[in-house]
């Protein structure tokens, strides 16, 4: 071999180590007796779906499954209105009674600036609502969410355009709990409270998040949300929910990965780190490798 073409070879190489590896996103799913290949893909909610064309063969992958899987249909309309009918507080609570006068009127105003609508329409929600509400009005004004054109559910409204069955992971009554019943009522009016104090830690755990996400940090993720450190509305108590769900989806999983050609789409909060769905879906058998694992090139 000559001395230029060792060069030329190794600086090749050397290239390559030195540049970065493109994002995983994108997992194929194999092996514990499945038929054929399903394939898992992490989510962001801040995310435009038109990062979707920056992730390799995501299209070519979706187009082999003849099923999505998501955390929770949304196509399905009549458990869309159970859920709004669930957000409402029984008549025998009263929002005021867990706050004092200065706090409620304290939130009142902030909901009438950053939602448009007062306690006066709003006091018969549950807190967990209200707290979602003011999260979601913020990633409007500090991240530009745009819920109609989030990447979220992209291909579960693809699917339903093409009449492809949208399988939810969990069942109307588990996610009824994970949205409204999950933590105890008094705990829920002192995280809309502190929400509403402190929106800027909001802002600035969804937009790391969202960084990670766009750079393939699955497992960075996850130990922002689990860290000492995190004292926003998506906690460490949540993350403890998210991990023992994971075991429950993976044995929900199974019937679905044996016959193969799933398409699942999830967020990218429930993936990563050793208890997520990904090490998970490892522990039983299966093997989860990145569908595009060749290293990218700079430009």
């Amino acid at each position: 071999m000559s001395y230029r073409f060792r060069h030329i070879i190794l600086f090749g190489l050397l290239f390559l180590f030195l540049t970065p590896a493109r994002a995983q996103l994108l997992y194929e799913i194999s092996g514990n007796g499945a038929k054929q290949k399903s394939y898992l893909l992490a989510t962001n909610r801040l995310v435009d779906m038109q990062f979707l064309d920056t992730i390799p063969n995501v299209f070519k992958c979706f187009n082999k499954c003849n099923k999505v899987i998501t955390e929770f249909a949304m196509q399905d309309y009549e458990a869309i209105a159970a859920l709004r009918q669930a957000a409402i507080l029984p008549d025998s609570v009263k929002l005021s009674n867990f706050y004092s006068e200065s706090e409620y009127e304290y939130i009142d105003n902030s909901l009438r600036i950053n939602i448009g609508m007062g306690l006066d329409k709003l006091c018969r929600m549950k807190p967990a609502y209200l707290t979602e509400m003011f999260r979601t009005e913020l990633m409007k004004q500090w991240l530009q969410y745009d819920e109609q054109r989030s990447m979220e559910s992209f291909f579960e409204s693809i699917a339903a355009e093409r009449d492809i069955p949208v399988i939810g992971l969990d069942n109307i009554g588990e996610t009824m709990y994970m949205l409204f019943d999950r933590e105890p009522f008094h705990w829920q009016c002192k995280e809309l409270l502190k929400v509403i104090q402190y929106p800027e830690n909001e802002v600035k755990q969804e937009r790391t998040i969202k960084t990670m996400y766009l750079n393939g940090r699955l497992s960075d993720i996850a130990y922002q949300v689990e860290g000492p450190d995190n004292t926003t509305s998506i906690s460490f108590s949540d993350y403890k929910v998210y991990c023992q769900r994971n075991k429950e989806w993976v044995k929900r999983l199974k019937p679905h990965l044996t016959q193969g050609g799933c398409f699942i789409t999830l967020n990218a909060v429930y993936l990563g780190g050793d208890k997520g769905l990904i090490e998970q879906l490892r522990a039983a058998g299966y093997r989860v490798r990145p569908v595009n694992r060749i290293i990218q090139l700079k430009q």
